[in-house]
């Protein structure tokens, strides 16, 4: 009976063998690649960005070239000025009476020149008429040498007197600037930044009075790493804004100077640029952003 047995399950275990082998199939299909994404086509900047501060070339500390006591202010502080504007002035009726004698000498110095002049002129004639007479034999060898001494004691006095002259100029010329120094005026057009003395102050030579600094033409000036040298130049054009203005506008300007050096212990080139117009939203000492288009 085991046999049998045996035999039968085996008979019923081949059709399903058989079904399982026909289901499965006979070659592997290959799997397919894996999805792959073009990343995105990026534009390098071509640019360099700096920082630097907004200048003026003209700005300047007015000081005290004389010494004296401040009796007037003209200009105070953020007053606008042109060039030669009265800021303020020193007391200077001391200087002003020692300039007005001096005046007085000069034109002293000139009569005494013309004075001279004249007796040399009537000692040339009398010379001319003493030389005929004795030329004539009327008078002696004498009163010819005379004639002759006379004219030219007037010619040395016509030189003293001019070198007087020219002394009594020079004296008043010299205090001229003295009343000069003690009007404090402006350099240049600008405006005044800041006073640094009150009235009836009293002030030394070389004492500040006034810090004076011009609103136009602006300029920037930053550094730039050593490598952009030779391609930064000048006449290159950037674009400046202000570091703090919301929103930034953008503002051409010129390269005017670019440093032949570099600085060894930065390993950096100084720029200076200026910009076109007169910017509304810039000043003096704001600090600026820069930008520069370099070549591709």
């Amino acid at each position: 009976m085991k046999p049998f047995l045996f035999g039968c399950l085996l008979l019923l275990a081949l059709p399903f063998s058989a079904c399982n082998s026909a289901n499965e199939p006979t070659d592997a299909v290959a799997a397919p690649p894996p999805k792959t994404e073009t990343p995105p086509v990026t534009v390098q900047d071509t640019s360099f960005h700096a920082t630097g501060p907004i200048v003026v070339e003209n700005q300047v500390d007015l000081l005290a070239l004389r010494a004296g006591v401040v009796s007037a202010i003209q200009i105070d502080i953020g007053k606008s000025v042109h060039k030669g504007d009265l800021l303020a002035s020193l007391d200077d009726r001391q200087i002003i009476a020692e300039r007005d004698a001096a005046a007085s000498r000069m034109r002293s110095a000139e009569a005494n020149l013309k004075d001279w002049e004249a007796e040399t002129g009537v000692a040339q004639s009398d010379l001319q008429r003493a030389q005929a007479m004795r030329d004539a034999g009327i008078n002696t060898q004498e009163e010819l040498d005379h004639a002759k001494y006379k004219l030219e004691g007037s010619q040395f006095e016509i030189q003293k007197a001019k070198e007087d002259l020219s002394t009594a100029q020079n004296s008043l010329r010299a205090l001229d600037l003295e009343v000069e120094k003690a009007k404090i005026v402006a350099p240049f057009d600008g405006v005044v930044a800041r006073r640094y003395v009150r009235l009836g102050q009293s002030v030394s030579v070389g004492d500040r009075l006034f810090w004076i600094t011009a609103i136009a033409p602006l300029q920037v000036r930053f550094t730039l790493p050593e490598h952009l040298l030779g391609v930064v130049k000048k006449g290159q054009n950037i674009i400046v804004t202000s570091a703090d203005a919301s929103p930034a506008v953008n503002h051409t300007a010129k390269v005017i100077d670019v440093s032949p050096v570099v600085d060894p212990a930065s390993g950096t080139i100084e720029v200076l640029a200026q910009l076109e117009g007169q910017p509304a939203d810039l000043r003096p000492g704001m600090l600026a952003n820069i930008r520069i288009d370099l070549p591709r």
